[in-house]
């Protein structure tokens, strides 16, 4: 069967999680900083490295099958892909933002302003749905200059933590669009067996991520009140201790309600709580 091509960002902030999730994936490559294509050695794939603004027209054209992109890109750029899988990660929000000492307070106060962006058609679109014709002002690079600037009235940006904005003297004004890496494809993969497989390995590193292995020992009298509480990937595994009226129990927890069910398990009798990373869950 012929490799599968998959584009990913040769350099950026998606550029080290796609990596790692990759071989997470148990996938052999090597020469990624160095090489625009390199081959997996175990699996019929091929790695292209892109930058991340060419990743979905790769795609749409059928150059790579297979792409690893943040959301953003994928509708700026408005290219016919598939949605595979959300990734979890690369997670940020396209935010407007304006100087902290504006007297813009509402959406509809943004009519006839200039709002400078490096996302022109995610603006417009955002815009059109309140009805604001805005002066739209593409700029590529740092666009949290342009108010300081007077190059515009507002700002649209990625923002991660806020930290560029507040040392640009701006505030967040309203969330245009959430977005996280996603796994996207081109049509006509339906049925595909190396992508189903692919899926599959990044699904099981997926769901490990987001759970912990957990053993613990009880006394038997508790152990229903332990068990009502796990519920893992079906149900727990008890095993008998040499210890007469003892068990251990082996489970999985997801990380969302870690801390809550652990403090619930040691209410209820739990000791000797082990807490062990998962590297992967296939269902």
């Amino acid at each position: 069967m012929k490799n599968l091509k998959i584009a990913i960002q040769k350099s950026g902030r998606l550029n080290e999680k796609s990596v790692q999730l990759l071989k997470n994936c148990g996938l052999d490559f090597e020469n990624y900083k160095s090489s625009l294509i390199t081959t997996v050695g175990n699996f019929p794939l091929e790695i292209l490295f892109l930058r991340d603004d060419d990743i979905p027209g790769y795609v749409e054209q059928g150059i790579a099958d297979l792409g690893i992109v943040g959301e953003n890109i994928i509708d700026e750029t408005e290219s016919k892909v598939e949605y595979i899988k959300r990734l979890g990660f690369g997670k940020c929000t396209l935010k407007l933002a304006i100087p902290k000492d504006s007297l813009i307070q509402d959406i509809k106060d943004l009519n006839g302003k200039a709002i400078a962006t490096s996302y022109p058609n995610i603006l417009k679109n955002f815009l059109d749905d309140y009805k604001i014709n805005a002066d739209i002002r593409l700029i590529s690079g740092s666009v949290e200059i342009s108010p300081g600037l007077g190059l515009s009235d507002a700002i649209c940006d990625i923002v991660s933590t806020g930290g560029t904005l507040k040392s640009n003297g701006l505030k967040p004004f309203a969330d245009v669009k959430n977005s996280e890496a996603i796994l996207v494809g081109r049509k006509g993969l339906e049925g595909n067996e190396i992508l189903a497989e692919l899926v599959q390995r990044i699904e099981s590193v997926l769901l490990a991520k987001e759970t912990k292995y957990v053993v613990l020992n009880v006394e038997k009298k508790n152990l229903p009140a332990i068990t009502s509480l796990l519920h893992g990937v079906k149900s727990p595994t008890v095993v008998p201790l040499a210890e007469e009226g003892w068990v251990a129990v082996h489970t999985v927890i997801t990380e969302d309600d870690f801390w809550d069910k652990i403090n619930k398990l040691k209410t209820e009798g739990a000791q000797g709580i082990v807490v062990m990373p998962i590297e992967k869950i296939i269902l």
